[in-house]
């Protein structure tokens, strides 16, 4: 039995599906397109009679050729189909996303599979290819990705400063305690407060405390580094883990800062308000069972610092 005989019975196959919501198309083993559905018809706009006997790579120059190749020849050898899903690979063959739901996509995600068709003497002289439109699993999943990191980060900072929370920041740190554990590198931390921040709320109300805590923390993220993480510790208290830094360095830092703030002028209303910060500064340089002794040497550091006068820097040790 001959080719012309086996395509005209898969044709009479296809008539079957050919109003199913997928893409076929079947390929000779030279890559030439002898089936094209309606589905491709609609989606690439080319016709049929214009799709039969075309090169499938000239139709569709954006296909990774060898690597399409190699698993076309893989399913002709080994007889079995091969599949492609869109988390590995978008999509096979650009088409426009058009689904008026997932609007928001702006080209078709695609699973595939690659079936070999076996002729009535076995030799494999043909590879159906279907074309699976994924697009709505592709919108939401990454609608329910986008929903988790946003919750992932609600649930990880401080809504009125937009620093990290105390128990995200800490996590932080203790990461920074393990990789210093693991490879020696510097960590230092700077914990300071707002000084009389208590004379704040009772001269001007919570929310002009409110708003010096805001420009704080404000002023606070235009001085560190990417790779540093600062966090509000809680009420008018803030912790800054400085890695790879030892604490001359971060006392550099912690003095900037104090500078800084010391120049800053909150306004509130028409009134204008001044104050200062307190910083204590620890780092590694002596042994520590945990992260949390540097927490506690920098937070006596920074006590330090209120007890000898406020609006200043000392260093642990």
């Amino acid at each position: 039995m001959n080719d012309s005989i086996d395509l005209n019975e898969f044709h009479w196959l296809l008539a079957v599906v050919q109003s199913i919501d997928v893409g076929v198309v079947v390929l000779d083993r030279d890559y030439r397109v002898q089936v094209w559905n309606t589905f491709m018809e609609n989606r690439s706009g080319i016709q049929p009679k214009d799709a039969q006997n075309q090169h499938f790579f000239s139709l569709f120059p954006e296909i990774d050729r060898q690597w399409f190749s190699r698993k076309v020849e893989s399913v002709a050898t080994l007889g079995t189909p091969a599949f492609t899903i869109w988390e590995q690979r978008p999509y096979l063959v650009r088409f426009m996303n058009y689904q008026p739901i997932t609007g928001e996509e702006e080209f078709m995600y695609q699973n595939t599979t690659l079936l070999p068709l076996h002729s009535p003497d076995s030799k494999i002289n043909h590879i159906c290819l279907v074309i699976y439109d994924v697009t709505d699993v592709a919108t939401n999943r990454h609608q329910l990705q986008a929903a988790n990191a946003q919750l992932q980060q609600l649930s990880s900072i401080d809504r009125l400063t937009g620093l990290y929370n105390r128990g995200h920041w800490e996590e932080n740190l203790k990461a920074a305690y393990a990789r210093h554990l693991r490879y020696g590198n510097e960590l230092s931390l700077v914990m300071f407060d707002i000084d009389h921040f208590k004379r704040v709320n009772d001269t001007y109300g919570h929310q002009a405390g409110d708003k010096v805590i805001e420009q704080v923390a404000r002023v606070l993220r235009e001085h560190v580094r990417d790779s540093d993480a600062a966090g509000r510790y809680g009420g008018e208290e803030f912790g800054v883990v400085l890695s790879d830094t030892d604490k001359e360095g971060a006392q550099v830092f912690a003095e900037r800062l104090r500078k800084a703030i010391e120049g800053l002028e909150v306004m509130h209303g028409d009134q204008r308000i001044r104050f200062t910060i307190s910083l204590g500064v620890a780092d590694l340089s002596q042994p520590a069972n945990s992260h949390a002794d540097l927490i506690a040497w920098s937070d006596h550091a920074l006590y330090t610092s209120k007890e000898s006068g406020r609006n200043r820097v000392t260093v642990y040790g």
